[in-house]
C-alpha cells in the first residue's frame, strides 16, 4: 500500500477484546502519508473499536499503533508509563469526525471551532477565530457562523464538526460513519469536503456504508469481517475481482 511513501499510521497485530467477545483479531496495516483509506465490513465487524483504537477513546489489548510520531502499545497486559501523555499526543495528531456530530448545543458554529485550539492549544482568542472562520468557510459555512447546532441542517452540522476537528492542524482525520444519521440528499455534501481534503494531502482514514465513495475516491479498501482484515487492496481490485469468498458475499451489490 505504501508505494515508496512514508506511513503515517502504522498498526501491528491490534488486538481488543470487550469481555469474552474478541472485537479485534490481530489486525495490521499502515496508512501512507496523504492517503485515503475506506474501512468497509459488515456492522458489528469490528470496524468502529478498530478506528476508536487510533486514537486511543479504545485501549488496545496487545499490538501497536503508531500515528505520526506518536506509538500507542501494550505487551503482557502493560502499557508504557507515560501512557497519558502518548495518549495527549496521539489525540493531538488526530482528528475525529463522529456519525452523531458532537457539537456543544449551547454554543454557536464558530464557538464550536474556536473552542479547542484555545483549551487545548493556548491558541489566542483572536488568532482561533481567524482559523474558524477561514475552515468555515473551507466547509461553506460562512453565512452560519453566529447559528446554533439546532438551527442547521445534519450535512451542515457534521461539516462543521469536521472545520473543528480541523482547526487543531492534526496530522490524519478519522472518520466513523460521517454519513449514516444523515437525509441521502446531503451525503454528498460531506463526502465532497473529504474528497477536498485527500486533493489536499491530508491523510484520512474513513468507515462507512458509502460504498460508491469507496469505489469512486479512496485509495486503499480494508475489508473487515468478525473482527479480522479479512482483504485489502486498490478498489479498482477489491471492486472488481475480491480474491476471498466473505469480501465477494458482501460486495455481491456491486460486482
Amino acid at each position: 500500500m505504501s508505494s515508496g511513501q512514508v506511513d503515517l499510521i502504522r498498526v501491528e497485530d491490534l488486538r481488543k477484546a470487550f469481555g469474552s467477545a474478541e472485537a479485534i483479531k490481530g489486525v495490521s496495516f499502515a496508512v501512507p502519508e496523504s492517503a485515503l483509506v475506506v474501512i468497509i465490513g459488515p456492522s458489528g465487524c469490528g470496524k468502529s473499536t478498530l478506528l476508536r483504537c487510533l486514537n486511543g477513546l479504545e485501549l488496545l489489548d496487545s499490538g501497536r499503533v503508531r500515528i505520526g510520531g506518536v506509538t500507542l502499545e501494550r505487551h503482557d497486559g502493560q502499557f508504557p508509563r507515560d501512557l497519558k501523555t502518548r495518549l495527549r499526543g496521539l489525540r493531538r495528531e488526530v482528528g475525529m469526525v463522529f456519525q452523531s456530530f458532537n457539537l456543544f448545543p449551547h454554543m454557536t458554529v464558530l464557538e464550536n471551532v474556536v473552542k479547542a485550539p484555545v483549551a487545548v492549544k493556548g491558541m489566542s482568542r483572536a488568532q482561533a477565530e481567524v482559523v474558524a472562520r477561514a475552515l468555515l468557510a473551507k466547509v461553506g459555512l460562512s453565512d452560519r457562523l453566529d447559528y446554533y447546532p439546532s438551527q442547521l441542517s445534519g450535512g451542515q452540522q457534521q461539516r462543521a464538526a469536521i472545520a473543528r476537528a480541523l482547526a487543531m492542524s492534526p496530522e490524519v482525520m478519522l472518520y466513523d460513519e460521517p454519513t449514516s444519521s444523515l437525509d441521502p440528499t446531503l451525503v454528498n455534501e460531506v463526502l465532497q469536503i473529504m474528497r477536498q481534503l485527500h486533493d489536499e494531502g491530508m491523510t484520512q482514514v474513513v468507515v462507512t456504508h458509502e460504498m460508491r465513495f469507496a469505489r469512486d475516491v479512496a485509495d486503499h479498501i480494508l475489508f473487515m469481517h468478525e473482527g479480522l482484515l479479512v482483504e485489502a487492496g486498490p478498489p479498482a481490485a477489491l471492486f472488481t475481482a475480491p480474491r476471498d469468498p466473505r469480501t465477494r458475499d458482501f460486495l455481491k451489490s456491486f460486482l
